[in-house]
């Protein structure tokens, strides 16, 4: 059930990622009450987290770029350097008493711009420390990470936070983002250890544009893919930020309060963790078909929440939704590590995450205007309504049905049987499928 742990590349790897994502889980507590505690407010606080984001947004391009022009592993050393001095230097302006909202702006932002460029190189560094037939474990695995850090992380950071704080109260949230920051350092020396993972050889790089251009040529010209990017577009717009924005208010009204929607939380990230573990040792031969079938437990917890159903219940489509956000997340980054050419899979990364958000921060700002104007419960049921629907529509593409890992010729699952015969006849001796 372990194969890829086996891999001392990646034993190494992920230990670094999982020390990461703990600390980086256990952040937003320590920032949230950071900047309430200097005087900011909530539209202080606003500030803060928007500027970080944003600069995730703007760079996942430009991460990509970097990704296949220098390498996943150098590039993921810089961000996670940024990083680790952005936290550390948020840690002490808080000590020292100088953290203005300026001040903070600029850290933010620069933790932000780290994420960005970090983000696509992941899915450029993972294909080159493992073997083809580890590729599944190896994404299960690092679903598990995220999934169990972000249970763990908040309880974590915040009982830090509160048992640290002391008179000043500044001294429990600089703990925690020191803590983050040292666990960006553990990341940066495991990522300088594998300093033997081959690299793109150097030679004279095309422009940027052309770049893209090459890049969003190999998204757009796979079915599959921009397929399965514009359902979770559309899918993080209608379905999952209604489900964030409006969430805490049927808990509020009808479940129980905060504590309450922090159980539905609990209850999603323990089925992200069984959906990954259920996932290790698994290899199954039509992987991008199961993703969407496993997409459509998202419809559960909207469509639990809409009804008049009690908690339990909630909790328990919750676990689900999770288990099949994790299985679908980690075949699907699967079928491309294996199937997508290594030396454009940064860039091809970064289109697919910029589709799957873009969206993602418009349907957080309008959730709850239209929840107003066409009602909380129904509003709830039309995402998992439409959840529902583009399941269908997506499963309906001959492209997701149909590829096979244990088929050689179906790096691009669109060709067909005629034209793979053409080709053969062609090339009687093809070149291995780029990726894998």
């Amino acid at each position: 059930m372990f194969t890829a742990l086996a891999d001392r590349d990646f034993r190494w790897f992920f230990t670094g990622y999982l020390t990461s994502k703990l600390g980086t889980a256990m952040a937003p507590v320590a920032t949230a009450f950071a900047v309430l505690h200097t005087g900011a407010g909530p539209a202080g606080l606003g500030y803060v987290m928007a500027a970080r984001i944003v600069p995730v947004v703007l760079l996942l391009l430009l991460g990509g770029v970097f990704a296949d022009r220098l390498g996943g592993r150098r590039v993921m050393i810089a961000s996670d350097v940024l990083r680790c001095a952005a936290q550390a230097a948020f840690a002490l302006l808080l000590l020292t008493g100088r953290a203005s909202l300026a001040a903070m702006i600029v850290t933010a932002v620069l933790s932000g711009i780290g994420e960005g460029v970090f983000t696509p190189s992941l899915q450029a560094l993972i294909p080159k420390l493992l073997p083809t037939d580890h590729l599944s474990d190896a994404n299960a695995l690092l679903s598990i990470a995220v999934s169990g850090t972000a249970v763990a992380g908040p309880a974590l950071g915040g009982l830090v936070a509160a048992s640290l704080s002391g008179a000043s109260g500044a001294a429990g949230p600089a703990a925690v983002l020191l803590i983050d920051a040292a666990s960006y350092a553990v990341s940066v020396i495991v990522l300088i250890r594998l300093a033997h993972v081959p690299q793109p050889q150097p030679g004279e790089s095309p422009s940027l544009i052309r770049e893209l251009r090459d890049g969003w040529q190999q998204f757009s010209s796979r079915s599959w893919l921009w397929v399965s990017t514009l359902q979770f577009c559309l899918f993080n717009a209608l379905v999952w930020a209604p489900y964030l924005v409006l969430g805490p208010v049927v808990a509020e009204r009808r479940l129980g309060g905060a504590g309450a929607w922090g159980l539905v939380l609990a209850a999603n990230g323990a089925g992200s963790v069984l959906g990954g573990l259920a996932l290790l040792g698994r290899r199954p031969r039509r992987p991008l078909l199961l993703s969407v079938v496993a997409a459509f437990g998202y419809a559960l917890t909207p469509a639990l929440l809409a009804s008049d159903l009690p908690l339990p219940w909630v909790c328990a489509a919750a676990a689900i939704t999770g288990a099949g956000g994790a299985i679908g997340t980690a075949l699907e980054n699967t079928v491309i590590q294996q199937r997508l050419p290594a030396d454009v899979l940064g860039r091809i990364t970064a289109y697919q995450m910029l589709g799957a958000f873009a969206l993602g921060p418009i349907g957080l700002a309008a959730a709850g205007p239209l929840a107003s104007v066409f009602g909380l419960t129904a509003f709830l049921a039309f995402g998992a309504v439409f959840q529902f629907a583009t399941n269908l529509a997506t499963l309906a593409v001959p492209a997701i049905r149909r590829i096979d890992l244990e088929d050689p010729y179906l790096s691009d699952p669109s060709t067909t049987v005629d034209e793979r015969s053409i080709e053969t006849a062609i090339a009687p001796e093809p070149s291995a499928p780029p990726g894998g």
